[in-house]
């Protein structure tokens, strides 16, 4: 079972034995300290303990980066700030996944420069997916010279390093890895509060589907060990935390690189058994990579939560072909309604894109009768633009925009009715919920959600913060259902 096929790097001792050539010790607090008893941070940034801010841009992932890269710093003795006016150190986590989630970051940057102008001594790092992109590399090289640092998502582990050269003085520190064949583990994370923690199961993607970055800037798939993750979530229960969501651009793939065909479906059964850990979820799911084992898993499971996220992304197989997925539509609907014999009750949830290259009405009608056939507790759709540095980028588009926005609202509209009435039908029955906190419109109604992700607004008061209870449900919306809490 621990047997790994890579390398594993162990934190702690490699970030010891830099900074010890560096001069700094860990010292009893657990913060990384020269000789003077001054920290790392106050070595380089001054005598106040200076504060971190990380941005985060896009997904689950990306928190959980940024989770690790404040949890670094708490070792090496900065404190944490959501002001920027009081930040020392801020970080812009990028996304690359799509167009508008890249400018939005590159324009967080470009706004960042009157502030480095105000204050100089305020250190700008831009990380993340979209850095590993050499186009972004080349833009931060030639218009944004303000920015004092730029990794990616491979070296998040040398941080250390890293702020030790660009604090002493380059002007512009850039360190890109193209690839890992490794996986580090015991990497510090600052966790936000509450019930709810994240965990990383497996880094990068092989699957190269022909419109999708990730692959070229996560890398090839990298399991970690069991162990490893069972110890962690062990460590969360014990800290309170009483859900987890593993993490992986493809969780199903968990376990290919592993020794003794230990895969997803044997990690979950394993933590099924960890005392303290009330739900278990875990995202993105590849449907081809969907197996039986694993639903029987998740049946058997009395904390893996009946919530299937399976990303379709078209009906007609000819699109499916040319975007790489690597299933066909029955192998697809054989998935459906293998979960649905196995788990009557649960939640489907599916991506869609339309207006794919070359896609024909023909095979947009495709897509809406699968929808139909499934009946999709929800699905999150997207009108296709070209991803540069995907294969799909370089095709001929002749879908004009026009056709898939009208696509696009034909489909959110058949969507929408099925998942409205798959709530109605939710109205009046007792569901268990995990309590999260108010909700941003009222105080006085906090948010809750189902163990099939329903968002339920209920009557709440404090301390029923990241509690469970149970919920009746009393109205349904198209997103949203509203109930009371009976216990």
């Amino acid at each position: 079972m621990e047997a790994l096929d890579m390398p594993v790097i162990a934190y702690g001792d490699g970030v010891g034995a830099a900074l010890a050539g560096l001069g700094f010790t860990r010292a009893a607090d657990g913060i990384f300290r020269d000789a003077a008893g001054r920290s790392f941070a106050q070595a380089l940034a001054g005598p106040v303990v200076p504060k971190a801010l990380a941005r985060t841009y896009g997904c689950q992932m990306n928190v959980m980066d940024s989770e690790t890269l404040l949890g670094q710093l708490a070792t090496l003795g900065y404190g944490t700030t959501d002001a920027e006016d009081e930040a020392d150190l801020i970080f812009i986590n990028t996304c690359a996944i799509r167009g508008s989630a890249a400018e939005h970051a590159l324009g967080e940057v470009g706004r960042l420069k009157a502030l480095k102008q105000e204050r100089p001594d305020v250190l700008l790092a831009v990380c993340g997916c979209l850095t590993q992109m050499p186009e972004t590399v080349r833009h931060l090289q030639r218009y944004a010279p303000h920015v004092d640092l730029v990794f990616g998502t491979h070296n998040l582990h040398e941080l250390p390093q890293l702020l030790h050269r660009a604090y002493v003085g380059e002007q512009q520190v850039v360190d890109i890895w193209r690839q890992s064949d490794a996986v580090v583990e015991a990497l510090p994370s600052l966790r936000a509060p509450g019930a709810r923690a994240w965990v990383n199961i497996i880094y990068g993607c092989d699957k190269y589907c022909t419109y999708c970055i990730v692959p070229y800037t996560r890398g090839k798939e990298r399991s970690r060990r069991p162990g490893e993750i069972l110890a962690e979530v062990e460590d969360l229960a014990a800290r309170g935390y009483t859900e987890i969501t593993l993490l992986g651009q493809n969780v199903n793939s968990y376990g290919k690189d592993l020794a003794g065909g230990y895969d997803f479906a044997d990690l979950l059964r394993d933590l099924d058994r960890v005392p303290g850990i009330r739900w278990v979820r875990y995202m993105t799911s590849h449907p081809r990579d969907f197996t039986q084992k694993m639903v029987e898993a998740i049946a058997a499971s009395d904390k893996v939560c009946e919530h299937f996220h399976l990303p379709v992304q078209a009906g007609a197989d000819r699109v499916l072909r040319w975007m790489n997925r690597g299933y066909t539509r029955a192998a697809y609907l054989d998935l459906v309604a293998s979960v649905r014999a196995a788990i009557p009750h649960a939640v489907i949830t599916t991506d869609i894109i339309v207006g794919f290259p070359r896609e024909t009405e023909d095979d947009f009608a495709e897509t809406l009768s699968l929808v139909e056939e499934v009946g999709y507790d929800n699905a999150f759709t997207f009108m296709y633009s070209p991803r540069d540095g995907t294969p799909a980028a370089r095709w001929a588009d002749p879908v004009p925009p026009e056709v898939k926005k009208e696509r696009l609202l034909r489909l959110n509209d058949r969507v929408y009715a099925i998942g409205r009435a798959k709530n109605e039908a939710m109205v009046g029955g007792e569901y268990d919920v995990l309590i999260e906190g108010p909700s941003r419109k009222d105080p006085a109604v906090y948010t809750a959600r189902t163990r099939g992700n329903k968002l339920v607004h209920v009557p709440g008061a404090p301390g029923l913060e990241n509690t469970f209870g149970r919920a009746r449900i009393r109205r349904a919306h198209t997103w949203t259902l509203d109930g009371e809490l009976v216990g």
